[in-house]
């Protein structure tokens, strides 16, 4: 048994989580993004400090890394941008004061849910005896004397908890991992700390800081589902496969170059999911949907099946259900989320991404889509790369249009660097312009869409480059476009970088 406080105990645990997939092994939390005051300040700011100095033989860093944030809705974001560049395999913890500080965090939260990336939240709460109540940035609900601000979290988090005695830890924090590696389930979780209870002494078990390892599967097509999905694919006459954020996640590019040039089917892209092929592949016809090329679109009111790829479909990547516009049109799901991949009554594959497309490529030996087709979208996709062209070059006076703006950038740009968006008409003109030459070369921020996102955002894109580039990765340079109404909300992490 150890005795430690809550916060200590908290700590030393997040510090000795790790993820493994295929047999690849890291610690899942990169440290722990923070601003203390009243309500986490002598809880668990004082036990990220006692980690900070406490000397480890051999060790120049402390277990559980902090960095101190400027805003706190910010510092989530740059968690999850961090965590989106790592293929949702590793992570930053949040943790926050109670009342304002808290509930700065829910826009995060929020956005972290929607985009199925994860990270940790641990909001300071009120305190948990009630002895001092109403304490300062309390809010007193005269229905219930459990209610706090921390409630909030509640709809924007995938799993949330209140830890009001130590007894209830352990339960807490394995329940939060849980959610937290399981890519059908993850998002936001949020642990509630009271903070009297995070100043509070107790015996652990000492399994509980133990090395834990995380395994993070691909689970396999069911033969049943993936015959149906055959079927359809080969009676198809006009298929388009439209590739999400699923894709990059699992890592599943190469698999899909790989199914695109078997059968000749056009590939369309999500904003998740640019990047999945390089601009210039002969199957790749660019964004599709409201923000989408005439080469994916036009391919898509004229598809006969729909291949949905690690998307859960949102409305600009339909165009609010209208961009397939064939009445007969039938869809085939790959998702590693069964609620996704039964989206638009299809043939739901419940599968990962790269496992799904290398099982139905395997499936699929021998059959190619008519080779006219495949030559229709190709010159679609090259007509539209015309259209970029004369965008990029078009030199309008006396100041250059967004979009020429945007070329020079990309054009000078190196194939593996990133760029960074999420609000406002960029992210339109970023999809159907840009062209993306690099799997990890395009981080637009679409399922909130959140002002402010964008420079923290890119703090956290830049901080996983260097990471991967300290491993033997990319050393990529982090382009982020943001206009003056988000520059002007959130622009502090400025400072943090």
């Amino acid at each position: 048994m150890t005795r430690l406080t809550v916060a200590q105990a908290l700590v030393r645990f997040l510090a000795v989580q790790h993820v493994e997939r295929d047999s690849v092994e890291q610690r899942f939390f990169a440290g722990c993004f923070g601003i203390f005051g009243h309500g986490n300040v002598a809880g668990v700011g004082q036990a990220l400090l006692e980690d900070a100095v406490q000397d480890r033989p051999g060790k120049n860093r402390p277990a559980l890394q902090y960095l101190h944030a400027r805003n706190e809705q910010a510092m989530v974001h740059t968690a999850v941008a961090y965590a989106r560049a790592k293929d949702r395999l590793q992570t930053y913890a949040c943790t926050s004061s109670i009342g304002p500080g808290a509930t700065n965090m829910v826009t995060g939260a929020a956005l972290a849910t929607i985009n199925r990336l994860p990270v940790l939240l641990l909001p300071g709460d009120v305190f948990a005896t009630r002895v001092a109540n109403p304490v300062l940035q309390e809010l007193e609900d005269p229905s219930s004397m459990d209610v706090s601000v921390n409630d909030a979290f509640r709809p924007v988090s995938r799993y949330w908890d209140r830890v009001n005695r130590p007894e209830q830890l352990p339960a807490a924090l394995l329940s939060a991992m849980r959610v937290l590696t399981d890519p059908v389930e993850t998002g936001a979780v949020t642990l509630c700390l009271p903070q009297d209870v995070q100043a509070e002494a107790y015996d652990w078990p000492d399994e509980l800081f133990a090395d834990r390892i995380w395994h993070v599967a691909r689970p396999v097509p069911e033969p049943v589902a993936l015959a149906r999905a055959v079927q359809a694919v080969r009676s198809a006459r006009r298929p388009l496969l439209v590739a999400g954020g699923g894709v990059i996640y699992s890592r599943a590019t190469e698999a899909l170059r790989a199914f695109a040039e078997a059968t000749g089917i056009p590939v369309a892209e999500t904003q998740a999911g640019k990047g999945s092929l390089t601009y210039d592949h002969p199957q790749a016809v660019g964004a599709i949907g409201a923000t989408g090329t005439t080469a994916a679109d036009r391919l898509a009111a004229e598809a006969d099946l729909v291949i949905g790829v690690g998307t859960r479909y949102s409305d600009f990547t339909t165009a609010s259900r209208s961009v397939f516009a064939d009445p007969e049109v039938r869809f085939v799901n790959v998702n590693v989320a069964s609620f996704d991949a039964h989206k638009l009554s299809a043939t739901a594959v419940v599968a990962d991404a790269r496992a799904g497309l290398s099982a139905v490529t395997d499936a699929l030996v021998g059959h190619r889509v008519d080779p006219s087709y495949t030559a229709r979208a190709t010159e679609l996709a090259r007509a539209w790369d015309d259209r970029v062209q004369q965008a990029y070059d078009h030199r309008r006076s006396p100041l250059p249009s967004q979009a020429e703006v945007l070329g020079v950038v990309n054009q000078s740009q190196d194939p593996h660097d990133v760029v960074v968006c999420a609000a406002g008409s960029m992210p339109g003109d970023l999809h159907k312009l840009w062209r993306t030459r690099d799997p990890k070369g395009y981080h637009v921020e679409y399922g909130y869409s959140c002002m402010g996102y964008e420079i923290a955002g890119g703090l956290g894109v830049k901080m996983a480059a260097l990471s991967d580039a300290a491993e033997g990765g990319y050393d990529r340079e982090v382009y982020v476009m943001v206009g003056d109404g988000s520059y002007l909300m959130m622009s502090a992490e400025l400072v943090t970088a």
